[in-house]
């Protein structure tokens, strides 16, 4: 399922996306996305931060959140025209 998540203001054509109820009623959400090498200084810095608005409108949602689990299939976007994925799991705080 594809959905554009706002993190921060920043948006971001979300695929395999996925929400999930744990068990404190907190919400985890769950989704791969593609990064640039234009977006990938703003991205990871942001990432780095690990404090989070989220919104995503066509799930009316928004809530705080911090990082459960990241993965990236590359670690050096700095190469012009490179595309890496990534894989990004938040959990509501």
């Amino acid at each position: 399922m594809k959905r554009k998540v706002i993190m921060n203001g920043y948006e971001i054509d979300a695929f395999h996306f996925q929400v999930e109820a744990l068990q404190n009623e907190n919400r985890k959400v769950s989704f791969d996305f593609k990064v640039t090498s234009e977006e990938y200084h703003d991205l990871t810095t942001m990432l780095y931060k690990n404090d989070f608005i989220i919104q995503i409108p066509e799930e009316n949602l928004e809530f705080q959140a911090t990082i459960h689990n990241y993965a990236t299939s590359i670690t050096n976007l700095y190469e012009a025209g490179a595309v890496g994925d990534f894989s990004l799991e938040l959990v509501e705080k």
